[in-house]
């Protein structure tokens, strides 16, 4: 779902979404408060769980997905969440997606993910065949972290994943005013009161995962 304005792995050119229109399920992006009885709230995180998996500062071992899904040139976006299992969360969204939806090549598929941390390079592979196998979707990554980013082979499986077609950008404040109007459960009259996080620190990461994109390293190795 890139723009033409995109970029890959966080360079110059920001990719910024854009607030999401109604959901096939009835959802608004942002409002005055959630009613009661609103439809998406089983889908929507508590805010506590937003600021605890998506605080680029905090280093919380589970992970959490939120994702959009667009089909063809529809307008309606259908959202859910998703939390490590036995499994991490991106195979539980592929084995999901794969068992509930029966792809026509003539029907193209977008995908947003909304990850608080970046994918290890397993998953990376994982997503690589889930993408081969579903040549219409296509799929951008937001992450609020990066996963064990020193480690070579999580570096080279983000490499892979842009080589595929993957967008992969760092959350910054519009992605994550957009999932606190999405995605949590906020307070009447809370909808633009989400944690707002120092831009150093994603700042930081955006430069990191710049520099794994380019096959570079912020730090020199050490030789004996």
């Amino acid at each position: 779902m890139a723009s033409d304005e995109g970029e890959m792995g966080g360079g110059p050119g920001k990719h910024h979404i854009q607030d999401a229109v109604a959901s096939d399920e009835g959802e608004m992006g942002g409002g005055p408060g959630l009613p009661a009885g609103d439809p998406t709230l089983r889908r929507r995180i508590e805010p506590w769980e937003f600021e605890a998996f998506f605080d680029p500062r905090e280093l919380r071992k589970e992970a959490c997905l939120l994702y959009e899904i667009k089909w063809g040139t529809s307008h309606k976006i259908w959202r859910n969440s998703g939390k490590n299992t036995t499994k991490h969360v991106e195979v539980n969204f592929i084995e999901k997606f794969a068992s509930e939806r029966h792809l026509r090549s003539s029907i193209s598929c977008s995908v947003i993910w909304f990850m608080s941390w970046s994918p290890c390079w397993e998953c990376c592979r994982a997503i690589r065949e889930f993408l081969r196998q579903q040549p219409s979707v296509t799929l951008v990554i937001y992450v609020a972290r990066l996963y064990h980013h020193m480690d070579q082979q999580n570096r080279q499986g983000l490499r892979d994943l842009v080589s595929s077609g993957v967008i992969i950008q760092i959350m910054r404040a519009p992605e994550h005013d957009h999932c606190w109007r999405n995605f949590v459960n906020y307070p009447p009259g809370k909808d633009v009161h989400w944690p707002r996080y120092l831009p150093l620190w994603m700042e930081l990461y955006a430069l990191e995962l710049h520099c794994i994109i380019l096959g570079l390293n912020l730090e020199p190795e050490y030789v004996p």
